[in-house]
């Protein structure tokens, strides 16, 4: 299983018997800020409904789906299922509804809130999602820059280095399968 993930904003739109639905596909991290923003942006709206998934600490991934209102399982879960169908990670999709004056029953909601967040995926740049690790790794004064072109020709990112009498320790941040190499 190839997750995938995004490193900016998308958004996508759906409209069903003059509801329409505004969907914002979102990194994780931007979540809780953004849902305040298009609170304060969408003040008439009915609802935003919410869906996230999160890859935690332990490899184990934490994901949600809020109903806002809406009828319970015709909303938040629908719109969870498409991010887990498009194996997406540390992602949050975002839908504001503004409500037509037409009821779309519970049917109807899974597949309007579901459209919205799929029309924003469609919309996405999607990019293959790698761990971000971070590793200390000490050498001798004498092997210190050897050390760093290969890290360098892994791509990966020295944050610090600290020097000692010894050598020098760096602490290395990069993919988990480049530090894997080093």
């Amino acid at each position: 299983m190839a997750l995938k993930t995004i490193h900016r904003e998308f958004e996508g739109f759906l409209e069903d018997r003059k509801s329409r639905f505004l969907a914002h596909l979102v990194p994780v991290d931007r979540f809780e800020q953004r849902l305040e923003e298009l609170r304060k942006e969408h003040r008439k709206a009915a609802h935003i409904v919410t869906a996230h998934r999160r890859l935690l600490e332990d490899d184990r991934i934490e994901e949600s789906g809020k109903d806002d209102g809406e009828p319970a399982g015709t909303s938040g879960m629908p719109t969870l299922r498409v991010l887990q169908g498009a194996e997406l990670i540390n992602c949050a999709v975002l839908i504001v509804r503004y409500f037509g004056g037409t009821k779309l029953g519970g049917g109807g909601l899974a597949r309007a809130y579901s459209g919205a967040a799929q029309d924003a995926i469609n919309n996405a740049q999607l990019v293959t999602f790698q761990k971000i690790l971070t590793r200390r790794i000490s050498a001798d004064f004498a092997s210190g820059s050897e050390l760093e072109r290969r890290i360098e020709h892994l791509g990966l990112s020295v944050v610090s280095r600290d020097f000692t009498e010894d050598g020098v320790t760096l602490t290395v941040e990069g993919p988990e399968d480049a530090l894997a190499e080093l």
